[in-house]
């Protein structure tokens, strides 16, 4: 029979919105896709960046995935944290386990070497993990393992460095015990953000990998909490509910995108992060959710322009918990979680696989932030009648990295007064 390997995917999300556009490279339209030309760690971003298109095309094709499971729900996760623990998997994996999990992962064997995909996830964390002032964002990884299974040195040797990889011992005879181990661990990293993650865990698991991102990220310039006011929001045509809306006047990177239709608005955190609102046209959402792409995001990035308008924008907080395995076997990843697994380059035993995989995100938006210097010049009434943009039905948020390019999270808010966890 085979072993069970319980492996768990979370991260936490977003505490505070910031207010801007594509940061640095990306205020001159730069592709968030493309390599960044003024990273401060040159050595490091060549190698990164060589994995960003890849990374783009598995984060739109699992959106496009989990849309399909959830229709008209919200969504909320980070691509890179899935990306970034698979790849690690994969340095136990051999065979055809190994590549489809690569593959799965939007690799093309024949134009990368596994050992640079490897390098680049290696320097995608260390930069990640390292961000400029303004920005905290933590990424990491650990195994909880049971005392009678011990890997391979190698493995280790591989994992620790490459991935930031912890290893601990668990009881997993005792699953309440090793629950709250794991449960403790997890809400410690991610500063209480994440809860509860594992649950009903099996006694005879004996292997938990976790992986956990961290953000939290203040405006660039805040938005004025007494100016936020309750308004009405348009779930669908027979739905509607009262969301506290946030507001602010002033000048935004804009576009108005024909071809969907939909209007994109580009906003700035503090350090090195940026997020594109998108607010499809009514009846929109399901042709925006098939249809984005990488190629798409650089059409935004590169055609965006100034405009003075009154923005409106929700104040809410989402969580969502997935259970990924079935999505990941519709991208390719199918033998590593079946008798077929061959994950011999962890163990050394050839009777291990992955019983299941837990994405956990959360995701707060509201005023807060950092005000940057301005004018103090009253308030010009004429800014008043500038024309407004209300994002009051459902609207996907992509939030990127400037230095490495790397989509951090991807959301879908279909209803902000909703705070319940989804169970794919």
């Amino acid at each position: 029979m085979k072993t069970v390997f319980y492996i768990c995917l979370l991260l936490a999300g977003l505490h505070a919105f910031a207010y801007g556009q594509l940061t640095a490279n990306h205020r001159n339209g730069h592709d968030p896709n493309e390599p960044n030309d003024h990273t401060h760690h040159n050595a490091e971003a060549v190698a990164c960046l060589k994995l960003v298109p890849n990374n783009a095309d598995f984060a739109f094709k699992f959106l496009n995935e989990v849309a399909l499971e959830e229709p008209n729900k919200n969504i909320f996760f980070s691509p890179v944290s899935i990306s970034t623990t698979f790849a690690m998997l994969a340095l136990g994996a051999r065979s055809i386990t190994k590549t489809q999990i690569l593959e799965g992962l939007a690799f093309n064997l024949t134009e990368i070497q596994e050992n640079e995909i490897h390098e680049g996830f290696h320097n995608l964390v260390h930069m990640l993990s390292h961000p400029e002032s303004g920005v905290q964002l933590n990424m990491g990884n650990a195994i909880f393992l049971t005392e009678k299974l011990k890997p391979l040195e190698k493995f280790l040797d591989d994992a620790k460095p490459l991935y930031q990889l912890q290893v601990l011992a668990t009881d997993f005879n005792n699953p309440t015990e090793a629950e709250k181990e794991i449960n403790d661990y997890i809400e410690k990293k991610t500063q209480g953000k994440i809860t509860n993650l594992v649950k009903e865990i099996d006694p005879q698991t004996v292997m938990l990998l976790a992986s956990f991102v961290f953000f939290r990220g203040n405006w660039e310039k805040a938005f004025k909490p007494e100016n936020t006011k309750e308004r009405e929001f348009f779930v669908d045509a027979e739905t509607t509910v009262k969301v506290p809306m946030m507001y602010q006047v002033g000048k935004f990177d804009l576009y108005f995108d024909e071809d969907l239709p939909c209007t994109v608005v580009r906003l700035h955190y503090n350090g090195s992060a940026t997020a594109f609102l998108v607010l499809p046209a009514e009846g929109k959402m399901k042709q925006l959710e098939r249809t984005l792409d990488k190629e798409r995001v650089k059409k935004w990035s590169d055609n965006l322009f100034k405009s003075k308008i009154q923005l409106y924008f929700p104040k809410f907080s989402i969580s969502g918990s997935y259970e990924i395995t079935n999505i990941l076997n519709k991208m390719g990843i199918v033998d590593v979680f079946t008798n077929q697994a061959d994950l011999s380059g962890i163990t050394g035993v050839p009777e291990l696989k992955v019983s299941k995989v837990v994405h956990k995100a959360a995701l707060d938006v509201d005023e807060r932030g950092t005000e940057v210097a301005a004018t103090t010049a009253p308030k010009i009434m004429a800014l008043t009648l500038a024309p407004s943009i209300e994002f009051n039905r459902p609207f996907l948020m992509l939030i990127f990295d400037r230095d490495t390019n790397s989509t951090l999270f991807i959301g879908k808010i279909a209803n902000p007064s909703t705070t319940s966890r989804s169970e794919i």
